[in-house]
């Protein structure tokens, strides 16, 4: 081991702790902004008979499929994610890998869904794709990107988290950890300090 892991979790703090939020549009906003806008559009989607979507590759979709549990288990939202493996191979076969949530979106979304697009390098066609069927669709979309500033992600969200960094651990351990703080916060979190 060459390097001691303080200064590992310092860096894994701070990714997390000074994600960048944008509204639609690309203006700044405040993190506490961005969490309490994250719930309303999921409370508003939920209490109005829609769903949130999650949406993502590889250690995304881990997340994704993770986070489409608790917001359904323990936030009684509805919510859903599109990683079942046979679909997946199914749609990239028939339909090009680009299009595997696209197609899942516009057979199972509607006008006031949300869909949560987490993408590590924020440039993965099928997530941006999926990203445009969602909102020529009437939804709401909430976006996690990471790696450079100019990800094409980052501008199609009406919130989006970027976190500053270019490792993958950081960014998928920082998209997490958002995840289950806007959720813990919102189910009543209180700190013990």
């Amino acid at each position: 081991m060459r390097e001691k892991p303080g200064p590992y979790f310092e860096t894994l703090f701070k990714a997390t702790r000074e994600a960048e939020c944008t509204a639609f549009g690309g203006h700044s906003i405040t993190l506490d902004a961005a969490f309490a806008k994250v719930c309303d559009l999921c409370h508003g989607a939920h209490e109005s008979g829609n769903k949130v979507m999650f949406i993502g590759n590889g250690g995304s979709m881990g997340i994704a499929t993770h986070m489409a549990v608790d917001f359904s288990k323990n936030g009684s939202m509805r919510a859903t994610a599109f990683g079942d493996g046979a679909m997946l191979t199914c749609l990239g076969n028939d339909l090009g890998y680009e299009n595997v949530f696209a197609h899942q979106i516009e057979s199972h979304g509607r006008a006031g869904d949300v869909l949560v697009a987490i993408s590590s390098s924020g440039k993965s066609p099928n997530i941006l794709n999926g990203v445009q069927a969602a909102r020529s669709q009437g939804g709401k979309i909430v976006t996690f990107s990471g790696f450079r500033e100019d990800n094409p992600l980052r501008k199609t969200g009406d919130i989006n988290f970027y976190v500053r960094a270019t490792e993958y651990g950081f960014v998928e351990v920082a998209h997490q950890a958002i995840l289950h703080a806007i959720l813990d916060l919102d189910m009543g979190w209180k700190s013990n300090r």
